[in-house]
């Protein structure tokens, strides 16, 4: 008898531990589903918008001037000249625009921070100056990242006319790996940031289009036109 109620007893003793381990994994899963949707998408506004518009402009920029060039004149070396030019002076442009950007904006916090402390006349510790520092921006990093995500950018449509002889062929396949790559960026930046995926695709897709017609049509009017 003793043994059968023992035995009775750790199997409840299991169900009941089996049962409140259910509860638990359940109670885990809200917990993770309420934290997903209570996100602050706006944390990754910052880096966001200097990674997808850098991409997004040396992809745009260095397409159009590809299109423009290519409006006027088909051989394949001049494509490429001109596209290898927009990718270097775009990369250099965006590093320095983004360094001196960031800088002001670290010179105005850190002088902030320093009319808040001798208004408070208070002596932070060093970790907290330390930590202070941690979240000052950095101009160098932005720099770096601004001319490293132009450059990825650009060498789409690089990459996409180097190998191609036949004029409209080559045109051809740019419009589609841009568009491609359009694509990819809309999608991405929709996904990081959180915001509708089909209407951001949408709105970075028809802004290249539109970029590069412009480009093309107007360089093809003046070329023609004997300018």
């Amino acid at each position: 008898m003793e043994s059968k109620q023992s035995n009775t007893i750790k199997h409840e003793t299991i169900r009941g531990n089996h049962h409140m381990g259910d509860e638990e994994s359940q109670q885990q899963h809200v917990i993770e589903e309420k934290e997903e949707e209570l996100f602050d998408y706006t944390t990754r506004a910052q880096w966001l918008r200097a990674a997808v518009l850098g991409a997004n402009d040396g992809l745009v920029s260095t397409a159009s001037l590809m299109m423009g060039v290519g409006a006027v004149k088909k051989d394949v070396k001049t494509m490429i000249l001109i596209g290898f030019a927009g990718l270097v002076a775009g990369a250099c442009s965006m590093a320095i625009g983004e360094f001196v950007s960031v800088y002001s904006q670290l010179d105005i916090e850190v002088a902030q921070r320093k009319r808040g402390n001798n208004n408070n006349n208070n002596n932070n510790n060093s970790r907290e100056d330390e930590k202070e520092e941690e979240g000052l921006p950095n101009p160098l990093q932005a720099a770096f990242a601004s001319a490293l995500a132009f450059s990825v950018g650009a060498m789409v449509p690089l990459l996409a006319a180097s190998f191609i002889q036949e004029y409209k062929v080559r045109l051809g396949v740019v419009v589609a790996a841009v568009s491609m790559a359009l694509a990819v960026f809309g999608w991405l930046g929709a996904f990081l940031g959180g915001a509708p995926i089909v209407r951001a695709t949408f709105r970075v897709l028809f802004g290249g289009w539109l970029a590069m017609a412009i480009t093309f049509g107007l360089t093809r009017w003046m070329g023609t036109n004997g300018f």
